[in-house]
Formats: C-alpha cells, structure tokens, sequence
C-alpha cells in the first residue's frame, strides 16, 4: 500500500528523544529476558520505554566506509530489535489508549507498520482494496488498528494543545524537537489525505460476524521461526488473543463516531453519521457490559458526544412535532423564537411534563437578555402554572404586572388563564385556585379599567358565583378613595411625593422578605413608631404558628415583642421546613434570646423547637452517609421524652420525631430498659418506640421468648380496629355503620403512618411490614398469603376479626411497601413483599417484574446463584402462574426446572400449548433437564414441525448435559442456563 510504504519510509528517519541506555538494552537483547522483565510489578524501564529504545536502536543510520550516511541495515539484529518492540506492545495487548498516551505519532506510526509488515499485509496494496472477511484474523486486526490509529490520529490533531514552558534552550534538543515536529506533520499529512480509505475500511468491519485475533508474544515468536517450523498456525483461527467481535464493533463505532463529528464543522450532515455510531457504541457497550475486557471507551465523553448530537441533529424524524417539549424549548431559544416558547409553556400548563425548575432557568436566561415584554410572558405563564399546582405567586410577578399594567399584559394574562384550564374536565380544587388567583389580581389593581376587564371576562363570569363578585364588588368600594378613578393618563409615578402610607408598605414588603432576625426587629420598631394601630404579625397570611403556642404568644401584652416573637417563630418554623437550616437557627436563637428575659414557659417553647431543628439539620446532612449523631444530641432528646414540666404547650410532631430518631439509631437499650414509666402511660409514641424497640432486641432469640411482639400485635391490631354502631333505618331495619375514624387503640391509623414514614431502621420497618402483612393474611377469604421476613413472630389469629378494618390494613400495607423501597429499593425480601401484592392482585407482569427485581439485587444481576431464601418453591410457583397466565407457556416449562423437585406434570402441560406469548424455540437452549427436552423432541416429531425439533435435539446433544458427567459438570451447566434465562427475563420484564 503506497500511503502505509510512505508512513514506514517516513519513519525511518524518526530519532525519539528518548537516550539510549547501552546497558540494560543489551542485556535484554543478549539473554533473551524480556519477558522475565515485563512480568515485574513495577519494571524500570517501563514497556513504552522499551519500545521507544528498540525502535530507536532499529533505525539508526549507519554510515558507509565514505563516511555517507546509508538508511538502517535489514539485519538480524535490527529484525530482532522490531520484533521485540513488537513483543512488548503484544504486553500490552496493542491497548490504543496506552500507546497514544506514551508514545509519539512517528514512533507508533513505525510501530504499527511494523505489525503490518510482519502481519503479512501485502506492502503495494490499499487496505480498502482488501477483503476483511477473507484475511487471516491477526491480518485483519493488525488493518483494523492501523486504521483505527490513523483516524484517532487526525482527530486528536484537531484538538487545541497546551505548548508545554520551554527549559533552558540547547540547540541539540531544539534541533531535535523540530526534526520530530517536521516528520508529525509530514505524517499527518499522509494520514489526512488516506482519511478517506480509513474511514471505509472501518465501516466495512462493521460488517464482519467472526471473532478476530491480535498478536500475542507467543504468535510473533513463531512468526520468528523459520517458515517451516510455523505449521500454519498464526494462520489459523485460533491464533492470538481472542478479540469478541462485539467488542470490535463498539470500538471501531466510537473512533468513527469521533471522526464524523470532527467532520461535521465543515460537513453538517456528518453529525448525523456520528449521533448513528455513538448511539450504536452505548447499545454495544450495554450488550458487551462488564465482560468486556478489550474494549476500552471513555463513558463520560462518550455522553458528552452524545448530548452534543441531540443538539446539532434535533431528531432522526427532524419533525418538530416529534420532540418532547424540552427540545422544542431549547431550539426555539437557540434560534431566537420567543413566541413559539410561549405557546409551549401554555400548552404545558394543560400537561405539566416540563419541571418547573426549567420553565424558571428559561426565565432566569431571559431576564439577562433585558427582555421586558417576552420576560412578562413567560413570567405569566409560570405563575399561572404555579397557581394550579398550588403554589405561591411569585414577587417578580407582582413587580411585572402592578408596577406597569397596561392593557396589553391584563389581555395576555387573561388568555393564558384560559387556555390553561380545561372547565370540562378540571377539578374543582383547580378551578378554585384559579378564580382566587383572579380575584387577588383584581385587588391588587388600581386603576378599575383593568378591573373591568378582568371582571367581565368570561372565565371569571363562569369561576366565582354571583355571592363571591358582589363581595369582590363591595371590597373594591371599600378601598375607592385610594383607588385611581380617572381613566385619563395621571402623573407619572415618581412624581408622586411618597406618603406615610407607601412608607409603610415598603417596610412591610421589607418585612417579608427578610430572613435577618435583627433586620425584622429594626423594620418592626420603624413601623411601630409610626403606627400604634397596626398588628403587623397579621401581615402575611403565610405565617403560621401552630395553635399551642399562638395563645401563649397573642397574650404577650407588648404589641413589638408579641409581633417580633410570632414572626421571628413562624419565619423560623417556614425555613426549617423548606430545610433552610441556618436561617431557621437564626431566627430560633434570635426568639429564644428574646423570650428567655420574661416567659420560662416560651423558653422551653423555643429549646424544643430547637431540638426538633437539630434532629431534622442531622438527618438532612451528615445523617444520610450513616454517621452517628453526637453523643450530646442523643442527651438531649432523651431529655425532651423524660421532661415532666407542668403547663409547657407541647407539639405531638416534636414527641414523634424524636421517638423516630431513637429508633433509626439504634437506641434500643434506653427505649426498652431506661424509658421512665409515666412516659409509656402518657405518650403513645414512646410506647409505640418501646414496643419496636424491645421486638427488634428479642428478634434472635426463640419464639416463646417474644412475649414483646404479642404485645406490639395487639398494639397494632387495636388501632386497626374500628368502633361499630347500629343504626335504625326507615324501614325499621337495623344497619351496622363502621366508624373508619374512630380508633380503639393509642393512636389513630393515620398517625401510626406518619410515624413509621419517619422511620429509616432496615430492622424496625421489616419488622412493621411483616406485622402489616401478618394482619393483612389473617382474613378468612385471602387466596393468595403475603410472605414477609420475620412473619412467623406475630399470633396466627384475632379473636374478633370483624372489629378489624382489613380495607384500610390492605392499603396500609401497600402504603408502607411502597415506603420501604424508597428507601431501599435493593431489599430484596421488601420487593417479594411487592411482587406478592401484585400477584394477589392480578397484576402478572408487574408482579414478575418485582419478582426478578429480587433475585437480581442478591445475586449481581443473576451472575451469582440466587439464594434459595429468597426464591423459594412458593415464589417459583408464582412465577410459573404468572407466566401461564400471560401464555408464556415456555417460560413456564423452564421455570418448572428451578423447583426443588422438578414439576414434568406442569412443564410438559404447558409445552402442548400452541398459542403462546413467548419466543418458544429460542429457549430451549435455557433448558438442562434432559428429560423436558427429550418430550419436546417427541412433541415436535408428533406435529411435523422439523426446524424446532432439530433445535431440541441440538440442544440435547451438548456435552455437558450427558447424564455420564460429573454431579459437578451438570450442577455447573444447569447453573449456567438459569443465569442466562433470568438475565433474559429481566431484560423482558424491566
């Protein structure tokens, strides 16, 4: 091949800058030890090292006895040189990644002719002239990375390069460099003008179906040999390192991949090549996943290639209404069409599929660019999108509309309101929200033109009933002499002096907004002096305090402290619960300051609070990673339960979460021996805590030892019980009503929920499901039982199973599964939980999903034998009715195998099926049981069905199922074939 016969001729002149080391180099060449040398964990020189010295060695000129300098002789010694540096590549398992990032372009460019020359690649001939197919495999290989290099070559070329800082300038070195960056280019050259070919001779191998094979030391010793001494058997197909064909694929996709999106700066439809390969690299990779030992492909550019396709090509379709709304968005913004990403956010308030987070970048984006009429548009869409999912209304909002309105925002409001509500088919809640959100606009408005128009719209006519407009009516009279009653233009605003009533407006917007416990304390003491009328803790309707402590604080006589204590706790109580913690211990510290100098009773208020805060920042932060709480925490919510102070209003959330807390780290000695027994009298939590605590304590121990768990039982099984009350009709009948609320129990069900999704504890849950799931198996008419872990702890039966509401036990149990697996989605014995839910309901396909789901996690993906606990015969059985009645009749007939004692009678009943769901034949190789397959080879025979009976019986005719093979062998090929069908399952079923 011409271009490669340059590249060697090229090459030859290449001096590396490596120096030569005389002493090591004859060494290795002399006794023949390279290979004793590679082996050593950390060899000095290095392998690339090695290369650079032989290639160095090899090519150096010799000079004739008229002192002219003649190119480096074809000599043993310098073969010997080529070869081993040929040798420590083959080490290196010819791993591009490594080469690239330690050698030059000349001395690899030599490197790799090389392996063409001793690979027998014809030298006057182009490899896009040449059949991959029909080449030996090594020939192949050595084409396929000679290509591979040289388009990876011409695009790293093409990336930007850090000039590395110059040392002190020697003319040798400078000379040097230069020599070596004149022949990069000059190869470049070559390299760029072959691109081409390259290119095709890579998509051809694409094409290929065979495994190919790369020289190893061991095939380029014999390579060595004399001619005769081969044998052929570099020839042969089994010659060198065994390169899967998928993993050849992958490799070449992504390294074309690469060159087309290179291409594509001058070539715009080459991105569309390039989004083809590297979305076929993803799928490879999938298939190939971690078995794959040859193919080496950086994930995380290879996702950045990716994300950088779907933006150059918008789709395969290119139609736009194709893209999922987030594309359409992204395009339109792209290309500077504003309009048609209004028209998206209103149609999207009808679907809610774009995340509100990105409807607010899109705005944040545009805000930058001082688009004022776009930004109020988008600003409206939002918050009406905020409006129907119950949210607050934006401060920009306001700004946007009350500061300026004008008829052009009010008809625009008004049309997105209307097309984003469907009265036909919206709910009642919604609709609700919307015409309060109108009738807030209409307040908020001066000027009562624009009021009118609101007013006489019809979506507003059809929202609020005529008793809800005439009091809207009367409000608006109410407020008439600061109302602005002349349609004719005024004077501008900022000619206005400023009143004491705008003053006080601004303080209280200020007042609002403010996080800063002594910035709300000045603001306050500015609006008390000018006002002694006013009760600013009424100021905004979204602070709230609960109502045990809001009498103690309104009977604060002080009107600034009464203020300045109810702002500060429900600013304080609004941060923690949107986990602002720092702020909330501001503000908590700041009231406890204040509260400390007059009430103990607001003090010991504001320490618990406080507590409460602590527990949740812990829990929020370092608490997710597992690291324990410090010991000084743990005091302190032990002396929260143990407080007995008389008259202190106590939140019921405060007594729960610190219950929860106890329980989720393992507190169980405190819970079960040192717990004072007024508490377990006075606070169902902490009997409730007790009782979990002292089961999890007993759970090892034997079952006549568990008098804990009876009593947790009937615990439970109290508050799952309801009060019956007999009612007489009109006819003189008497009628059994059930009172769902009420509760004969500590607590009410409702409560006994929110309390246990408070809990992280694997155990404690595990424990509460299997109870739930125990009560949930007790009714006389459940077909199919629940299993759970530790079932067998809990009674085998109530004595009054009418009292029990077993409706609400069901969705309790379907509450508190769905709970668990949040989270812990792994637990393997919480997703049988699920899968038998499913089962029990009918549900087949999501119940064997859940069922693979649970081998899968305990078994690395089935590539692990999965434990007989988890699937036991019971689960096995399922699956196989599972399959049945989705007429997976195969299926069936494999998972009858996996029985403790194999069920022939259903297996064989399910392959006379004909009408089935499945890939039937495709599965027989998943099938070890001769028997089954020597039925099905009678069936296929008994029905003239050839093809699938020939498949049968090469299935029976593999080795390592012949009944003379070790117990071993077969348990290892049985092994094998469930590994294979589950695998296949999940990929079916997830």
């Amino acid at each position: 091949m011409s271009a490669e016969a340059a590249d060697r001729e090229a090459a030859t002149s290449s001096r590396p800058c490596t120096p030569p080391q005389t002493c090591w180099f004859e060494f290795l060449l002399e006794e023949s030890l390279l290979e004793k040398h590679l082996r050593k964990p950390c060899p000095d020189p290095a392998p690339v090292q090695l290369i650079v010295q032989f290639l160095e060695q090899a090519s150096k000129p010799s000079v004739n006895e008229q002192n002219q300098v003649q190119p480096p002789p074809d000599n043993k010694r310098n073969r010997i040189l080529k070869l081993l540096a040929l040798k420590v590549a083959a080490h290196l398992k010819w791993d591009l990644d490594i080469l690239e990032k330690s050698l030059s372009v000349p001395v690899l460019n030599m490197l790799l002719n090389e392996l063409l020359c001793i690979s027998k690649v014809p030298p006057g001939t182009k490899h896009v002239d040449m059949d991959l197919a029909t080449l030996p495999p090594t020939t192949a290989m050595a084409i396929l990375l000679y290509n591979r290099w040289a388009i990876r070559t011409i695009v790293q070329s093409s990336f930007p390069v850090k000039q590395a800082k110059p040392g002190p300038p020697q003319l040798s070195v400078m000379n040097q460099m230069q020599q070596e960056k004149e022949l990069t280019e000059n190869i470049l050259k070559v390299l760029k003008e072959q691109a081409a070919d390259s290119i095709l001779v890579l998509e051809a191998a694409l094409k290929l179906n065979k495994d190919l094979y790369v020289h190893t030391m061991r095939t380029l010793d014999l390579l060595a040999m004399e001619p005769g001494m081969v044998n052929g058997e570099t020839e042969s197909s089994a010659a060198g390192l065994k390169i899967k064909i998928e993993e050849v694929h992958c490799q070449v996709c992504y390294d074309l991949g690469a060159a087309y999106f290179q291409q594509g700066s001058t070539n715009s439809a080459a991105y569309e090549n390039a989004r083809e390969k590297f979305f076929r690299t993803k799928e490879l990779m999938a298939e190939t996943g971690s078995l794959s030992l040859h193919c080496t492909i950086d994930e995380k550019r290879l996702a950045g290639y990716c994300q950088a396709c779907n933006v150059l090509v918008p789709s395969p379709d290119s139609t736009t209404q194709q893209l999922t709304p987030y594309s359409q968005v992204h395009i339109c913004l792209r290309s500077g069409n504003y309009q048609e990403v209004i028209q998206i956010f209103i149609e999207d308030n009808l679907t809610f599929s774009l995340p509100v987070q990105f409807r607010q970048s899109v705005l944040r984006e545009l805000l930058n660019e001082t688009l004022d009429e776009i930004c109020f548009k988008i600003c409206a869409c939002n918050t009406v999108r905020d409006i129907l999912e119950g949210r607050t209304i934006s401060v920009q909002f306001n700004q946007l509309l009350f500061l300026r309105p004008n008829k052009e925002k009010i008809d625009f409001l008004l049309e997105v309101c209307s097309r984003s509500i469907n009265l036909e088919k919206t709910s009642d809640s919604l609709k609700g929200n919307m015409a309060a959100f109108l009738k807030n606009v209409c307040l908020g408005l001066e000027d009562l033109q624009y009021v009118f128009m609101i007013s006489s719209h019809e979506l507003f006519i059809t929202l609020l009933k005529d008793e809800e407009r005439k009091l809207l009516v009367d409000q608006m009279r109410k407020r008439s002499p600061r109302i602005n009653l002349c349609i004719n233009p005024v004077t501008s605003f900022y000619d206005i002096p400023a009143s004491a009533s705008v003053n006080i407006g601004q303080l209280e917007h200020q007042l609002i907004l403010s996080v800063d416990p002594w910035r709300i304390r000045q603001i306050l003491i500015e609006l008390h002096g000018m006002t002694s009328e006013r009760q600013f803790w009424t100021v905004s309707n979204k602070w709230e305090v609960p109502s045990v402590y809001s009498g103690v604080i309104l009977g604060i006589k002080d009107n600034l402290t009464r203020d300045l204590v109810y702002i500060l706790m429900a600013k304080g109580l609004h941060s923690s619960a949107v986990k602002d913690f720092p702020h909330a211990k501001q503000l908590f510290a700041a009231c406890l300051e204040l509260v400390t100098e007059f009430s103990p009773k607001l003090r010991q208020v504001m320490l618990n609070e406080m507590l409460l805060l602590d527990i949740h920042t812990h829990e929020a932060g370092v608490g997710q990673s597992g690291e324990r709480p410090p010991s000084d925490l743990i005091s302190r919510v032990r002396g929260y339960l143990e407080m007995r102070l008389p008259d202190i209003p106590l939140r019921q959330v405060v007594a729960e979460e610190c219950v929860a807390f106890m329980l989720n780290w393992r507190e169980n000695e405190y819970l079960t021996l040192q717990v004072p027994a007024f508490l377990l009298q006075n606070n169902p939590y902490v009997k409730l805590g007790q009782l979990l605590a002292a089961t999890c304590k007993e759970l090892p121990g034997p079952k006549e030892s568990r008098r804990t768990a009876k009593d947790l039982w009937e615990v439970v099984v109290q508050i799952c019980s309801v009060s019956n009350q007999h009612k007489r009709g009109n006819d003189g009948r008497i009628s059994l009503i059930k009172q769902r609320e009420s509760t004969l129990g500590i607590m009410y069900r409702s409560e006994l929920l929110s309390f246990i999704k408070k809990l992280r504890e694997p155990l404690v849950l595990t424990i509460i499901l299997s109870l739930f799931v125990k009560l949930h198996n007790v009714r006389e008419d459940i077909v199919n039982d629940i299993t759970a872990e530790h079932i067998s702890i809990w009674p085998s039966s109530i004595p009054n199973l009418q009292s029990v509401d077993f409706e609400a036990v069901a969705i309790t149990v379907k509450e508190l599964v769905r709970y668990t697996l949040s989270i812990n989605p792994n637990n393997h014995s919480w997703l049988i939980i699920q899968a038998d839910i499913y089962f029990a309901t009918n549900q087949y396909s999501a119940a064997l999903h859940y069922y693979l789901q649970a081998g899968a996690v305990c078994s690395d993906f089935f590539n692990k034998a999965v434990p007989p606990d988890v699937y036991t015969d019971q689960v096995i059985k399922r699956m196989i009715k599972c399959c049945s009645l989705l007429n997976c009749h195969t299926q069936v007939a494999i998972l009858c195998q996996f029985l403790r004692e194999i069920d022939y009678k259903t297996a064989f009943k399910s392959l006379q099926e004909q009408n089935s769901h499945d890939a039937m034949d495709s599965y027989y190789d998943y099938i070890w049981d001769v028997t089954i397959l020597e039925y099905l080879t009678y069936l296929h025979h008994k029905r003239g069905e050839t093809d699938k009976r020939q498949i049968a019986i090469k299935a029976i005719g593999q080795t390592e199922l012949n009944a003379s093979n070790p117990e071993e062998v077969l348990q290892l090929a049985a092994q094998r074939r469930k590994k294979k069908f589950l695998q296949a399952m999940a990929k079916l079923y997830f």
